[in-house]
């Protein structure tokens, strides 16, 4: 519930949560759920579990700002509760629910359970994925080991293992895959004998493999390869060398400049536990243990990722979230308890205050600033002001101003797709036979539609472009018939 507060008073925000809301919409119209469409054009951009989850949504509440961005809240809270169930079992639920809600509560978890987006799918099954092979890593010789999996527990871990990279990397490609990693990099400074039987590679890749083939063979086929080279050719490697819609850096030396961004945003993203950040660094370079180096190195391995390619932005480290949120958990209360009761007592009400302060802070944003800058999104006012004179069989085109909420909005009431018009062809898409109507910056209105007829309907209106950080001035004029 925590997560869904706020998330119907905010009209979705561009570029990407239209254009993943619009995109499992037209999954819905086509019949279509293996290769994603946007504004009836293919959408390479992202593998399809997002679309899936939001077509779910969709039969459930309708086709909607809050059902588009209700699967990120679910992922969010089965984020929380994977958090609480592994904390449970190395250190005790009391651990479990301090790193649920250090999770729960961190800015930038806060800020992406309620977008329309695919990180938070991701993040759920990396969560699960890096448990699943702690379960299988840990193992009789680890210090922190529990009693020795039965092989029926070993064979269920190692399913989940593979299941979730399978998961992971429907949700956003290979990066789900740096549970595996994780694995990897701990046995060099922790070596772990016969780890091939615990984990079976060969075999269990090949079960992540196949569970992703069943969508990723008729995508690839259908497609006649471009899912793979828009996919991963782009969407990955070209992230890593080349700053895309300008996230990142643009020449070498910016590159260099930019290489601590994680380390710094990291501030502002975990708040408020941040503030805790300089000391857990320093307890943890003076003293940790097999269950510490675990988390660790997956934590490093996502920062090291993320920090050498090239386009960055402040949430590409959210999957190393639970796992910090859990290392801080485990050093909070592990030095709590070894104070004076007194001191003690302080550390719990110091935790409590936070989380406590936090949750109501991040509610009241929730429920105050989305109805107040809900007036600034253009598409969405524009769309309000008009909608009773919508018409399923509409035309409809834009002069400079072709963001995806543009799409997502109109289409909620007209089946036709938008056309991107220049401004002669505007007057004269307004002259064809047939309702429709066309949005136009303002000052461009009273030069291409002075002498408009008096049964035109207008609407104007002023507003900010997220996407491209400008205002805008737009008036849309509709022909009812």
């Amino acid at each position: 519930m925590f997560h869904l507060v706020g998330t119907w008073s905010l009209p979705l925000i561009d570029r990407d949560e239209p254009r993943f809301a619009e995109a499992s919409r037209e999954m819905i119209e086509r019949g279509d759920y293996i290769v994603p469409h946007f504004n009836n054009q293919v959408r390479l951009d992202k593998p399809p579990l997002t679309y899936w989850a939001q077509t779910a949504s969709y039969f459930l509440f309708g086709q909607n700002d809050f059902a588009a961005r209700f699967p990120s809240a679910l992922a969010a809270a089965l984020t929380a509760l994977s958090i609480f169930a592994w904390g449970s079992r190395i250190g005790g639920d009391k651990l479990g629910w301090w790193a649920a809600i250090i999770f729960t509560l961190s800015l930038q978890t806060f800020l992406h359970a309620k977008a329309a987006v695919a990180d938070m799918w991701l993040i759920l099954f990396m969560t699960i994925g890096h448990w699943a092979g702690y379960e299988l890593w840990a193992g009789p010789s680890s210090k922190a080991a529990r009693p020795a999996l039965a092989p029926y527990q070993q064979s269920a871990w190692r399913v989940i293992f593979y299941v979730s990279l399978a998961f992971a990397f429907l949700a956003k490609g290979p990066i789900g895959w740096v549970p595996l990693l994780t694995i990897f990099s701990t046995t060099v400074f922790l070596p772990r004998p016969k780890l091939n039987q615990r984990f079976h590679f060969l075999l269990g890749f090949l079960l992540t493999i196949a569970i992703v083939a069943l969508w990723g063979i008729p995508a690839l086929i259908r497609t006649h390869g471009q899912f793979f080279v828009i996919g991963i050719g782009r969407h990955v490697i070209g992230r890593s060398f080349a700053a895309m819609e300008g996230h990142g850096a643009s020449s070498f030396g910016m590159y260099l400049l930019l290489l601590p961004f994680y380390f710094v945003t990291l501030f502002i993203s975990f708040f408020p536990w941040s503030i805790k950040v300089p000391w857990l660094t320093a307890r943890l370079w003076r003293r940790r243990d097999e269950i510490d180096n675990y988390l660790i190195a997956g934590v490093a391995i996502i920062f090291i990722i993320f920090t050498l390619i090239k386009t960055k932005l402040p949430h590409y480290t959210l999957p190393a979230f639970p796992l910090l949120a859990l290392l801080l958990a485990r050093h909070w209360r592990g030095a709590a308890f070894s104070q004076a009761p007194a001191q003690l007592a302080n550390q719990r009400s110091l935790f409590t205050g936070i989380a406590v302060t936090t949750a109501c802070v991040w509610i009241a944003i929730a429920l105050v600033v989305p109805p107040l800058v809900a007036r600034f999104f253009p598409a969405y006012q524009l769309y309000r002001e008009s909608r009773s004179y919508l018409q399923p069989s509409m035309q409809f085109g834009s002069v400079q101003f072709k963001e995806p909420s543009l799409v997502w909005y109109f289409r909620g009431r007209v089946n036709g797709f938008p056309l991107p018009l220049n401004k002669r062809r505007a007057a004269e898409f307004m002259q064809e036979p047939g309702p429709r109507f066309v949005i136009v910056p303002t000052p461009l209105a009273g030069t291409l539609f002075a002498n408009h007829p008096a049964g035109w309907k207008f609407f104007s209106m002023r507003g900010f472009n997220i996407a491209k950080g400008k205002h805008v001035d737009l008036t849309l004029f509709l022909k009812p018939e």
